[in-house]
């Protein structure tokens, strides 16, 4: 595990432990009424607040270049049959969807990978 992933896992166990609180008081304030249906309604509540910040703990970051590698391709840029790469995706750079992908050559990835740094591509 990494240190990063760590960090993450502790705050959000920090996170947790907030939702006790707010757990605690709709308990309390809907106590007349059935236990089941009471804490139902306060892990709905408790979702709605939540839901937000566990989306910003668990955001997927790309700090590596995604690439895509496939046998046998027809290289994009010249042509030869080959195992192909392409980049995928990076911090600036998203090609997830792409509806035709262009794979290439060992040679002409270097050559790809070099023409999106000087277009401002960040690897």
């Amino acid at each position: 595990m990494t240190m990063k992933f760590i960090k993450k896992y502790v705050f959000y166990l920090f996170r947790w432990q907030l939702s006790t609180p707010i757990l605690a008081i709709v308990l309390w304030w809907l106590r007349a009424y059935n236990g089941i249906i009471v804490t139902v309604i306060a892990n709905f509540i408790g979702g709605l607040i939540f839901f937000w910040i566990d989306r910003i703990i668990f955001r997927v970051e790309f700090t590596n270049p995604l690439w895509e590698i496939r046998d046998n391709i027809t290289c994009a840029s010249c042509g030869k049959i080959c195992d192909g790469f392409r980049l995928v995706k990076t911090k600036n750079y998203d090609r997830l969807n792409d509806k035709n992908p262009e794979f290439r050559c060992p040679e002409c990835a270097k050559e790809k990978i070099k023409e999106l740094t000087e277009r401002g591509v960040i690897m």
